[in-house]
C-alpha cells in the first residue's frame, strides 16, 4: 500500500513540516530588530561623538594671583602716569579644534584703580574721571576670535564708562601647562585708547593725556 501524499514515509503529515512563508515570517523580523537595533547603537555613537566635539572647549577661570590689569598714561606730555586695577575677574574657554568657538572674557571694578597715590586715585574715582558709583565696572566680553602665530586676535565689546565700542586685540600665548595635574594657560596683551572715545570729560583731561595703554596679563586654571 502507497502512503498518502500527504503524508511521509514514517506516516507524518505535511502539515507537521514548517513551510518557507512560515520561517519566514517568524525570523525576518528578527533580522529586522537586530538591524533596528544596530542602526541606534550606531546613531547614538555619532550622537555622542558629536556631543563631544561639541564640548571639547576648556574652560578657565582667572588665577588673581598670577593676573594683572594695568595702565599707563601720559602726565604733562613729559612723563608717564602708572597703575593697575586690584579688583579684576574673568574667564575664557579654548577650542582647541575649532578656534573660532573660544571665548573671552574681562571684568574690572573701577573703585580698584591704584596709582600709588591716594589723594589722586581718589580723584581718579570721581564723576569727572572714572565716575565709579555710576559705572562701577569695566567690561570686555569677545564676539568673535581668530588664531594667528603665537596666539589669537580677538574682537569684542569692551564697554567703559557707559560707551561700547567694537575693538580687536591680539592676544599672544595660549601653551598649556600642566601642574599637579591642573591645566594652566596664560595670554598677554596691550590695548591702546582714547578716554574721550569713551565720553569722558574733555575738561577732565588736562595734565594726564587722552591716550592710555592698558596691559593685560592673564593666567587661567582649567575647571
Amino acid at each position: 500500500m502507497e502512503p498518502r501524499r500527504d503524508q511521509d514515509t514514517n506516516g507524518r503529515s505535511d502539515s507537521a513540516t514548517p513551510s518557507l512563508s512560515f520561517l519566514t515570517e517568524k525570523f525576518f523580523p528578527m533580522k529586522q530588530s537586530f538591524l533596528i537595533y544596530g542602526l541606534t547603537l550606531a546613531v547614538t555613537a555619532c550622537l555622542s561623538l558629536n556631543a563631544s566635539r561639541c564640548s571639547a572647549a576648556d574652560e578657565y577661570d582667572y588665577d588673581l594671583v598670577h593676573s594683572s590689569v594695568s595702565f599707563k598714561a601720559r602726565h604733562l606730555d613729559i612723563s608717564w602716569i602708572h597703575g593697575r586695577f586690584n579688583d579684576v575677574s574673568g574667564k575664557f574657554s579654548l577650542d582647541r579644534e575649532d578656534p573660532s568657538k573660544s571665548t573671552f572674557s574681562l571684568t574690572i571694578k573701577t573703585d580698584s584703580v591704584d596709582t600709588a597715590n591716594e589723594a589722586r586715585d581718589k580723584h581718579l574715582r570721581q564723576p569727572d574721571y572714572f565716575d565709579t558709583k555710576q559705572f562701577p565696572t569695566i567690561t570686555f566680553k569677545s564676539t568673535s576670535v581668530k588664531p594667528i602665530e603665537g596666539g589669537y586676535e580677538v574682537t569684542g565689546d569692551f564697554t567703559m564708562h557707559g560707551t561700547t565700542k567694537s575693538i580687536t586685540i591680539t592676544l599672544m600665548g595660549g601653551k598649556e601647562h600642566v601642574i599637579k595635574g591642573t591645566k594652566r594657560v596664560a595670554f598677554s596683551t596691550e590695548v591702546a585708547l582714547k578716554r574721550s572715545d569713551f565720553n569722558f570729560d574733555p575738561g577732565a583731561i588736562g595734565p594726564i593725556g587722552d591716550k592710555a595703554l592698558i596691559m593685560i596679563d592673564c593666567e587661567g586654571v582649567s575647571k
